[in-house]
């Protein structure tokens, strides 16, 4: 999870970023760092799952992954649960590299006086729907994630 600090008021970002091409595969964006953010984002994830796909899911040592209902949907979706060592951001680095492009990209270098909530967070959701979608990876071969999976067969 990560916050922005805009003057009309917070918002924070939640996603899950697989590994295997950087995609986001889901993210929830709110004015409040609670369980619901990471609820509706992980099972928006769970939606894209094929039955028998098991993906192991790593997060940061926050409150909201080791609350008990968070770990009660790890095991029922027969999913493993990893998390990063105390203090050490490395252990998270495919979510905490998305963090640094993301808030360079989009957030950095820009003046949010007169932006509202809503509009913030339709900019960021538009953002996230770029990334996936737009913007190219050296290392996929000059492909944005979506397109790469495409090349793979993986989705139409």
């Amino acid at each position: 999870m990560t916050e922005f600090r805009i003057p009309a008021e917070k918002v924070y970002l939640s996603p899950i970023i697989d590994c295997f091409d950087g995609a986001i595969v889901s993210w929830s964006i709110s004015t409040q760092p609670n369980a619901e953010l990471v609820n509706s984002m992980f099972d928006q994830a769970l939606d894209t799952l094929s039955d028998h796909s098991k993906p192991i899911v790593h997060s940061d040592r926050g409150v909201h992954y080791r609350w008990p209902g968070w770990i009660e949907r790890i095991k029922t979706n027969g999913l493993t649960q990893s998390m990063s060592k105390k203090g050490c951001s490395p252990d998270n680095s495919a979510c905490e590299g998305f963090f640094g492009r993301l808030k360079n990209e989009f957030f950095y270098g820009f003046k949010w006086e007169n932006i509202s909530i809503d509009t913030f967070i339709k900019l960021l959701d538009d953002y996230m729907h770029w990334y996936n979608n737009k913007r190219i990876k050296l290392s996929l071969g000059g492909l944005s994630p979506i397109n790469y999976r495409k090349t793979l067969g993986l989705i139409a």
